[in-house]
């Protein structure tokens, strides 16, 4: 009887809770709200600006800050041009490079964005680190680390028998609730759900490409250069070892820029409709 409950409220919650990402139109799980997200990540950005080398000053300092201005407001200009500029209420955009020889970059909910400096000898270019910020950005705005918390309350919730995990957790943020919010992932979900999980990740990925590309045309940068952005990456990450495509939250190199080949028709549009305004 407990077990129906429990799982009666869970599909309840989630058919009350669907949303869709813009552009892609998918279907979306978000249990948590944007003021929950922007709380949580800002209070982590500050705590990771303090304990790393932020670049203050510097040539390439001001290329990350005036690209991702620039993709923040392309941004902006889509949705107002759709009629729904609520959609980006509570973004408070800020843009960073950090000294680090990762090759990586990334985005927390609410538009906290952190360039590292071992990124930028690939991305050579503004365009190059347009792509990989546009991309970012897009997770953001695509809320996919809403998304990710969300399945794994869900898989939290599921997981225990006869418990109400899922309202328990979201109502109380209990230790278990602080494991999800800290990892966006149900680490203690068996290998199963974790699979189910990573490929949720891949789609994002994907997704977050998909967006990035038709905001970095909106913003200016011709489209085209993410295949070569993405090309350079694939040359520079050719000896690295990677894990199996199945058990990877990043798609194959080689897929990416097939996407993105077939993607790139519809973001000239954009490029072309918002240059000549």
């Amino acid at each position: 009887m407990k077990r129906t409950f429990a799982f009666g409220l869970v599909l309840t919650v989630v058919v009350w809770a669907c949303s869709r990402v813009p552009i892609s139109n998918r279907k979306q799980l978000l249990l948590v709200s944007d003021a929950e997200m922007n709380q949580q990540a800002l209070v982590s950005y500050k705590q990771f600006l303090d304990t790393n080398r932020v670049v203050n000053s510097s040539q390439s300092t001001a290329m990350v800050k005036n690209v991702g201005k620039r993709i923040a407001a392309a941004a902006t200009q889509y949705f107002n041009d759709i009629k729904h500029p609520e959609f980006l209420e509570g973004y408070n955009w800020e843009f960073n490079l950090v000294e680090d020889k990762q090759v990586n970059a990334w985005c927390m909910p609410g538009g906290k964005v952190v360039v590292y400096t071992g990124l930028l000898p690939v991305t050579q270019t503004e365009a190059g680190l347009a792509t990989v910020m546009g991309h970012e950005i897009s997770h953001a705005i695509a809320k996919h680390g809403a998304e990710r918390v969300s399945q794994a309350y869900v898989s939290q919730g599921l997981l225990v028998g006869g418990q109400v995990a899922l309202g328990v957790a979201m109502a109380n943020k209990s230790s278990q609730a602080q494991n999800i919010w800290n990892t966006a992932y149900a680490a203690a979900a068996p290998a199963a759900m974790n699979i189910a999980l990573l490929r949720y990740s891949r789609q994002h990925e994907s997704e977050a490409d998909h967006l990035g590309l038709i905001f970095m045309a909106i913003a200016g940068y011709d489209p085209k250069e993410a295949i070569t952005f993405w090309q350079r990456m694939a040359n520079a990450s050719k000896n690295s070892q990677k894990p199996p495509l199945l058990l990877s939250t990043h798609p194959s190199d080689e897929q990416r820029i097939e996407d993105l080949r077939r993607l790139v028709p519809e973001a000239e549009k954009f490029y072309t409709a918002y240059r000549s305004r």
